[in-house]
């Protein structure tokens, strides 16, 4: 079997998405996803014009070497521009390879390790009472995990928050929109918030939380602390995780578990958080890691010193992500958890596919492959469009951590 053909569609129907397929001397072809938010047509161009034209003519089945290729080969290595353009054309390999085995791709990663993927969703709302709606909305559409923001007194909106009756998206069609911060107000406010959702929902509901990068390690420490009679499944990206040995003062000081790491592209960006023990679920995503030949290792070293794994799942990533996602968990020993933000209808009438979810858990289904296809026709109707996230500032002005 030989690589004879690849393309990568752009489509936008809700937000922008990048689809790699690659086709084969067989008639197989396999499907990957490509999507950087806000950077997507930078992955395109490194896909069309320096990746495509060394994948013509190669065994599909090898997907160690044509990994170790486009990241060795290309002397430059590293970066979410690169990492996605090689996790998409992993993703696409594996696709093959379970078709022409006719077997899912899980199968090929080891095998069940589990009868279903536990997720969480999320649950968010303007104050503290109308998150306690939200939470409460999501158990009863059976969740057994939810991760809970609320808007912060004072200020006029929040990462986490939806902005009317939508469902939270933060890509913003055209140039970044700018929202004000204060650390202080946020300190005060998410201790009181997960004691309200303890009172009214009990312990056996998982509570989660995101700080999205915006403290410091002390302050990390301070709301870890505040936050362990409540008992958090984590607290997820507390600090901006490029200086590595910040996390060690955070777990000096607090027992609230900790995740990090769905900003991350190679083990190396983790590897002392891992080693040291300092986190506790590593985020890493199969689009921005390199797809499924790079995750498996970075879980695999995880597993040594008993982190578990909680990947990045919103819909800033195609079905084709979440499918190889839900492989992928399906099939490793230290999973922990998997993010579920379900699609809109136009996404997954583009992107048909097996996977499912039922009582607080998500299966892939047993379609060779990922079991997700594209549907080209009709995600020619929806053209990509400019869109960022947007951009965070200080009360005074300073930029800040979005």
């Amino acid at each position: 079997m030989k690589i004879t053909k690849a393309a990568v569609n752009v489509c936008s129907p809700g937000r922008n998405f990048v689809t790699f397929k690659l086709e084969t001397d067989e008639g197989l072809y396999g499907l990957g996803d490509g999507t950087l938010n806000g950077r997507e047509l930078a992955v395109v161009s490194y896909l069309t014009e320096h990746v495509i034209p060394c994948l013509i003519g190669r065994d599909p089945f090898q997907t160690e070497d044509i990994w170790q290729y486009l990241y060795r080969g290309a002397y430059w290595r590293r970066g979410p521009v690169t990492m996605s353009a090689i996790g998409a054309v992993d993703m696409a390999l594996w696709d093959i390879k379970g078709k022409a085995l006719n077997t899912p791709v899980y199968n090929l990663l080891g095998g069940k390790s589990r009868n279903g993927v536990l997720v969480y969703a999320h649950a968010n709302g303007a104050d503290i009472e109308e998150t306690i709606d939200a939470v409460g909305r999501k158990i009863g559409l059976g969740y057994l995990a939810v991760r809970a923001q609320s808007g912060i007194p004072g200020l006029d909106s929040t990462y986490g928050v939806a902005k009317g009756n939508k469902p939270y998206e933060p890509a913003e069609r055209g140039l970044p929109s700018e929202s004000l911060w204060s650390t202080e107000k946020y300190l005060r406010s998410v201790p009181d918030l997960f004691e309200r959702l303890r009172k009214q929902f009990g312990e056996d509901v998982h509570l989660l939380h995101d700080c999205h990068h915006r403290l410091t390690p002390i302050e990390a420490a301070r709301m870890g602390k505040e936050l362990e009679s409540h008992h958090l499944f984590w607290m997820e990206d507390p600090v901006p995780a490029e200086l590595q040995e910040g996390f060690k003062v955070i777990r000096q000081h607090t027992t609230t578990p900790i995740a990090t790491g769905e900003v991350f592209n190679t083990i190396w960006d983790a590897q002392e958080l891992l080693r040291e023990q300092w986190i506790d679920y590593i985020r890493m995503t199969v689009t921005h890691a390199g797809g499924l030949t790079a995750l498996k290792k970075i879980a695999d070293f995880a597993a040594l010193f008993h982190v578990r794994t909680g990947c990045h799942g919103a819909t800033d990533l195609s079905p084709v992500s979440m499918a190889a996602a839900l492989h992928f968990g399906m099939a490793i020993h230290n999973f922990g958890i998997q993010e579920h933000m379900p699609h809109n209808a136009e996404t997954d009438s583009v992107f048909p596919h097996g996977y499912a979810f039922e009582e607080g858990y998500m299966y892939p289904g047993d379609t060779p492959g990922l079991g997700v296809e594209i549907d080209e026709k009709l995600a020619a109707t929806y053209p990509y469009q400019r869109a960022y996230l947007p951009i965070n500032r200080k009360l005074d002005g300073t930029l800040f951590d979005w």
